[in-house]
């Protein structure tokens, strides 16, 4: 008997070093992938070439269609801290946000009339959105293409349901009602540690710079 109880708590041991460890490697371990993917974003988005007549040069002026994976721009939070800069990817699947804050495909591109919904981790893979909860009415938002900065200023933040997608919606809150306005909105998981709730901050277009900004180093580096 003492020697099956000795067995047993030396495999109790091992197994909470083993949980641990793996513990360890979700909250910073992940964190090193996310470098490096933000790494060769930021250098997409540097040597991606600009088309004759800008980045929008399509018949109608529609921004470059970005791939799936694909570097779209720059977020920047002043709020969280001047080093605060993540390279934004289209897509919103495991894969995607495991490279960085992720763009939900056909939502609002940056500026443009609609909803710009973005979603991020808040506790693996660098943790990008973990501190979104920190953020009050009128903090700004910064989001840099290689055509034009976009400022948009936050308006409202709340916690809702995972099945509350009208919160993505081009109006928020009212599914099938014609967009005026440009808007952004955050989402992540909430509480911390948990998936059983999202936390959702608002936001609104209050200006762009009509100039062409270049992306600048930083994220990869947090």
């Amino acid at each position: 008997m003492r020697a099956a109880l000795r067995a047993l708590g030396d495999l109790s041991v091992t197994a909470g070093l083993v949980i641990l460890l793996f513990c360890a490697y979700l909250l910073w371990g992940t964190g090193s992938y996310t470098a490096e993917q933000q790494a060769l974003l930021l250098r997409e988005l540097l040597d991606r070439e600009i088309p004759p007549g800008g980045e929008t040069g399509g018949r109608r002026g529609r921004p470059a269609p970005v791939r799936l994976g694909g570097a779209l721009a720059m977020l920047a939070i002043p709020r969280l801290g001047d080093d605060y800069r993540y390279a934004i990817v289209e897509g919103v699947d495991q894969d995607r946000l495991r490279m960085g804050p992720g763009h939900y495909p056909g939502t609002a591109m940056p500026g443009k009339i609609g909803n710009f919904v973005l979603s991020g981790h808040r506790t693996t893979y660098a943790a990008p959105f973990n501190r979104i909860d920190e953020l009050r009415r009128g903090d700004l938002i910064l989001v840099d293409t290689r055509e034009a900065r976009y400022t948009y200023r936050v308006t409202d933040k709340r916690v809702v349901a995972p099945t509350e997608l009208s919160v993505v919606a081009p109006v928020p809150d009212r599914p099938g009602r014609e967009p005026t306005r440009a808007l952004i909105t955050l989402s992540t998981c909430h509480p911390e540690y948990s998936a059983s709730q999202r936390l959702v901050v608002f936001g609104e277009l209050e200006g762009r710079e009509n100039h062409l900004v270049r992306p600048r180093a930083g994220s990869a580096e947090r």
